[in-house]
């Protein structure tokens, strides 16, 4: 069996790719993300005030979709390292100040103790190795209020092998080897190791995404 290597990921994305990230990702499928993802933000079930820690941050676009639902008196806090999706967050929600950018890795220790109402990864924890997504789990875990939610939107665990021939191509050809493993692994056993449990899912794309959402016990 191949040795997974964070250095296969393709999570921490630079260059073109960056500059032009939520326009690939409309293009690349057919324009069908920008719905899905404002129904999967609506989803998470955010109210006013809510405090959001977002894992890997991206352009921004989520963060301004979740604020929609925490309103002014909440507050969303996200991590992001990538220089060119610093810049598109910062550009984006610069008129907002209850969205703060914080330029730091997720799978390192992280300062927040007991602080969110709601930790947030999409899309992203299937591009690391697993010791570092139990580093990330961690982090969120510390980073919530007891009762607080973490949310996983991200692919599902399913038998690769029997998917249709589309999502086979997508797996072993688009992605990168980690995401593989991420979908064979147990999500769900992951987060409980970790203290959390009372789970929701909600499934997109013939149950191929999903999001997972875990309360902290």
């Amino acid at each position: 069996m191949t040795q997974l290597r964070q250095e296969d990921s393709k999570v921490e994305v630079s260059g073109f790719e960056a500059k032009y990230y939520d326009t690939l990702m409309d293009l690349i499928t057919l324009g069908w993300y920008p719905s899905f993802i404002r129904r999967a933000i609506a989803d998470l079930g955010l109210k006013q005030g809510d405090r959001v820690l977002d894992l890997g941050a991206g352009t921004g676009r989520n963060a301004l979709l979740m604020r929609e639902y925490v309103g002014e008196e909440g507050q969303i806090v996200g991590l992001e390292i990538g220089e060119e999706m610093q810049r598109q967050f910062l550009r984006k929600t610069g008129p907002y100040p209850n969205i703060v950018m914080v330029e730091r890795r997720i799978d390192e220790p992280l300062p927040y103790e007991e602080e969110f109402d709601l930790a947030f990864i999409s899309f992203v924890l299937h591009g690391f190795i697993q010791e570092k997504r139990d580093a990330i789990i961690a982090n969120a875990t510390r980073a919530l209020k007891p009762g607080g939610t973490f949310a996983i939107l991200d692919y599902n665990n399913f038998d690769v092998d029997q998917a249709p021939a589309w999502v086979r191509f997508a797996i072993r050809k688009v992605e990168c080897p980690l995401a593989e493993d991420f979908i064979r692994r147990d999500t769900r056993k992951m987060l409980e190791t970790h203290g959390f449990g009372d789970f929701s899912q909600t499934e997109y794309l013939k149950g191929h995404i999903r999001l997972l959402q875990g309360k902290k016990l």
